[in-house]
């Protein structure tokens, strides 16, 4: 699968401790541990010797051990030990294959196969006038690009999030422009009139959103409102969405919020952003199919749709197959 050369993220940075940490990724089992130098490794979550999970394990210095048999492995996955043959030297090949990892976003990020491609890139991570907090995850039973697509979709503001995001005198939506790039499309000059597009507006504005597409499962969104509808002078926002695959129809979700209030606490930023999401989840679950339709008969599309018809045509030139239909 193609999607194996991408990095998804798995968990946040802060999950992972002293203990070895199960996750999944692409349908397949991952164990997460970190190294007596806090080194993060990210392998196959089965002991090459019986199958056990490695996750039951437990880490010994620099080393993580399986709770079967206790056989230790270092850092590279080679098998430094045998306890029942305390004179055996392991062998090259008795070892577990180890996957890269990142840590990047507050997250961990993870590749199963060797490629080219870089991790989706977060151009509000470097403005140093944008405060960064992460929200999630949220489990959700619907396939990566579903979320994606929902991210991408100005024309449910009116409905999923009437009196927050839309209203339903208002929802018309004005010609947008999307382009192709490398990483997948970006639309510009959408615009949505909002009674409460954020945590501190004051009044109804129409704001303009950009969208960007940053690989199969990323996308980041920017949103400036109208000037005097935000009580914080220069309010500007920008959110990444980070989504892994766990399975074709079910993936766990993380925003990246970065954004110009420095005041309010994170707990009361990341209520506003729960808010919104636990308005599209019940919505994101009851597609059918939950896997996204690539074959442009399958759905009908209008202009409004413009931006999800380029992201569906951009998985189909990537042959991405894990999520969709």
């Amino acid at each position: 699968m193609i999607e194996r050369q991408h990095w998804h993220p798995v968990a946040a940075l802060d999950a992972l401790g002293d203990a070895p940490l199960a996750v999944r990724l692409l349908g397949e089992d991952l164990v997460l541990w970190r190294d007596g130098a806090g080194a993060p490794h990210a392998w196959p979550d089965r002991c090459p010797h019986r199958g056990a999970r490695l996750s039951l394990g437990r880490v010994r210095g620099d080393r993580l051990e399986c709770a079967y048999h206790g056989w230790q492995f270092d850092g590279t996955g080679h098998c430094a030990h045998v306890p029942a043959l305390p004179g055996f030297v392991p062998p090259a090949g008795h070892r577990v294959a180890a996957c890269e990892m990142r840590a990047e976003h507050q997250l961990l990020w993870v590749r199963l196969a060797a490629s080219r491609h870089a991790l989706p890139v977060f151009a509000a991570q470097d403005d140093e006038r944008l405060r960064k907090l992460n929200c999630g995850p949220y489990d959700v039973a619907t396939s990566a690009p579903r979320v994606v697509e929902n991210f991408l979709d100005l024309s449910h503001f009116a409905f999923v999030h009437e009196g927050w995001l839309g209203a339903r005198g208002a929802a018309a939506i004005d010609d947008y422009t999307v382009e192709e790039t490398p990483t997948g499309l970006r639309a510009t000059q959408c615009k949505a009139w909002q009674p409460q597009s954020n945590l501190h507006s004051t009044a109804p504005a129409q704001v303009e959103y950009t969208y960007e597409v940053t690989g199969p499962y990323t996308a980041v969104l920017t949103k400036i409102p109208e000037a005097g509808s935000v009580a914080l002078p220069d309010w500007r926002e920008s959110i990444a969405l980070f989504v892994c695959p766990l399975e074709p129809e079910r993936c766990r979700v993380w925003f990246r919020l970065a954004v110009a209030d420095f005041e309010s606490g994170d707990d009361k930023l990341r209520a506003f952003q729960d808010t919104i999401f636990r308005q599209d989840q019940p919505v994101l679950e009851s597609q059918s199919p939950k896997r996204l339709p690539l074959d442009p008969r399958a759905e009908l599309h209008t202009a409004a749709d413009r931006a999800s018809s380029a992201y569906r045509r951009y998985l189909s030139r990537m042959a991405i197959t894990f999520g969709v239909c």
